[in-house]
């Protein structure tokens, strides 16, 4: 008799066990894009929103809505002014939302560090690509400088290694901007119209590679866990940050590299509103730990960047808030340098 209570006690607990909501039970989850439908931002948010409803508990529906202006802060403004923090709206955010040269802008009314971060994706490094035909002008003063080709514009992400090479490293270069894409770029490196350039393209950079008129010069390295690790596809090409140990003196100097660095780190990420509750924010974090690990959501993620490379919420989080710490003249002093170098900085 007594086993058969207890049999009955035990299915009256499953069953209430099964029984039990989640805060996720037949709930509508917004995400919202700052950038407008078909760019990179909005593939990525509209890839996680097809995959949450598999690994957040209770399944639920997520509707993607794009708020594009002002390099993301139109919808971050709406975020964080016209969204109750309930953990039903998940945020699509990129680098330039961790920026603080933007979210410090009149216009802004958010603070990217009290966002509550999910987790991210990274462009996985890249490497500078050199003409070994031209490797030994860029250390000889007396030579005819290097030729560095860039996209239009301010020189993105691994691009800008060139100009703390030159400006630290006694690198002998010039710039040649107004390239329009990487492909324009691998080009006129393969035809000699240019002697480096950089990218994170592995397809285009073993093409070179393969052919033995090039080497990796330097790579900025993958964000793992709080520190820089290389990228295996680019072999032995040295870290540049390692290269640029103990060269920067002045505090304003060191600032503004840790400001390149870390906005290079990071591309897309995903948070939820200042003050949504923690255990929200912890269901989130592990659905998308989870995600990161599942074979077709990386499948899938690579067809929109071949360098796709997920990141935790806590690796987002930590770029974010050393961003925030970043001071205004640390921004400034990259800018001049730039200036110097007859770059654009805006």
């Amino acid at each position: 008799m007594k086993k058969v209570a207890l049999g009955l006690t035990c299915c009256w607990l499953t069953s209430i066990a099964a029984s039990a909501q989640t805060p996720f039970d037949g709930k509508t989850v917004n995400m919202i894009v700052g950038f407008a439908a078909g760019g990179g931002t909005d593939a990525y948010g509209r890839l996680t929103a097809s995959f949450f409803p598999k690994f957040l508990p209770g399944a639920p529906t997520f509707v993607v809505r794009n708020i594009p202006g002002a390099e993301g802060i139109t919808a971050m403004n709406y975020i964080v002014q016209q969204v109750e923090p309930d953990g039903y709206t998940v945020a699509v955010a990129s680098s330039t939302t961790a920026d603080p040269l933007n979210y410090r802008k009149p216009q802004s009314q958010f603070d990217a560090t009290k966002l509550e971060v999910i987790g991210g994706a990274a462009r996985g490094g890249e490497i500078m690509l050199i003409s070994k035909e031209a490797e030994r002008r860029l250390y000889d003063k007396q030579a005819a400088p290097v030729t560095m080709g860039a996209l239009s514009g301010v020189p993105r992400s691994g691009m800008q290694m060139t100009a703390w090479g030159i400006e630290y490293l006694g690198w002998n270069a010039k710039w040649v901007i107004g390239y329009r894409g990487t492909n324009e770029l691998m080009l006129a490196l393969e035809r000699g119209e240019i002697d480096m350039t950089s990218s994170a393209n592995i397809f285009l950079v073993q093409k070179l590679l393969e052919s033995g008129r090039f080497k990796g010069l330097v790579q900025s390295g993958n964000y793992r866990n709080g520190t820089i690790v290389p990228r295996p596809e680019f072999g032995d090409a040295p870290i540049f940050a390692t290269l640029m140990e103990g060269k920067i003196v002045s505090p304003a100097g060191r600032e503004g590299f840790a400001y390149w660095s870390s906005i290079k780190s990071i591309d897309k990420w995903l948070a939820l509103p200042p003050k949504s509750p923690k255990a929200m924010l912890d269901l989130y974090r592990d659905a998308y730990s989870k995600m990161s690990a599942d074979s077709e959501f990386n499948e899938r993620a690579k067809k929109i960047s071949d360098d796709f490379l997920p990141m935790s919420g806590a690796e987002v989080e930590a770029i974010v808030q050393r961003l925030g710490k970043i001071p205004p003249e640390a921004i400034e002093a990259n800018a001049h340098m730039l200036r110097t170098q007859g770059l654009p900085t805006e």
